[in-house]
């Protein structure tokens, strides 16, 4: 039974990682973008990506799912794997929009000036002096972002996506092991953000800007 329940959960594993590996660099893509935006985009463009982050920011990540899910599985009709993969990068994109945002106002603003002044322009100074900085300052608070992301994939659940918890709900009907089905799913997840976090714990490490 033990062995059924794990083998039946884990195979979810495959689905779990490959909407996470949509969603994470969409939501990293339009983050970035956004967060470029609302620091270097002049007042419509700041003030529209400060207006996007607070709305999806504030209604919660399932509601926004399903909203998401609808208008692009309805627009260009997509499978749910896809629609609900999209729409969790949608939805992550707001919350890297102000990590990266802050990694980007971490960088001086002199030397975006420095930058300028010896004839760069903004665009070179954005992406060889700023980002380059940015990028390893936002690992600590990314991975955070990136472990969030991999436990929101369950979301797509509700979509009929057969991902970790999907599978773990239909174990748990046939099987009438709740706990079992369930406390499965919770050590994969467990073991993928553990994995994540510690993966990145050393990309961190190799990337860190040396003290002056």
């Amino acid at each position: 039974m033990l062995l059924d329940v794990v083998e039946f959960v884990l195979g979810g594993t495959v689905v779990t990682l490959a909407v996470t590996g949509v969603a994470l660099p969409m939501g990293f893509a339009l983050g970035l973008l956004f967060s470029l935006a609302r620091v270097y985009g002049g007042r419509f463009l700041s003030r529209f990506a400060a207006l996007y982050s607070i709305v999806m920011r504030g209604v919660p990540p399932v509601v926004l799912l399903f909203i998401l899910y609808f208008i692009i599985a309805g627009a260009i009709n997509l499978s749910p794997f896809w629609a609900g993969s999209l729409s969790l990068g949608i939805i992550s994109s707001a919350y890297q929009l102000e990590i990266f945002r802050g990694a980007v106002l971490s960088v001086g603003r002199g030397q975006m000036m420095a930058a300028r002044a010896i004839g760069m322009s903004r665009l070179k100074a954005i992406r060889y002096i700023v980002l380059p900085q940015a990028l390893r300052l936002v690992i600590p608070p990314w991975s955070n972002e990136a472990a969030t992301v991999l436990k929101d994939s369950s979301l797509v659940y509700a979509l009929g996506v057969p991902e970790i918890l999907r599978r773990a709900q239909f174990m748990s009907a046939s099987t009438y092991q709740p706990f079992l089905a369930f406390g499965t799913a919770a050590v994969i997840y467990f073991l993928l953000t553990f994995l994540t976090n510690r993966v990145l714990d050393l990309v961190e490490h190799r990337t860190r800007i040396p003290a002056n």
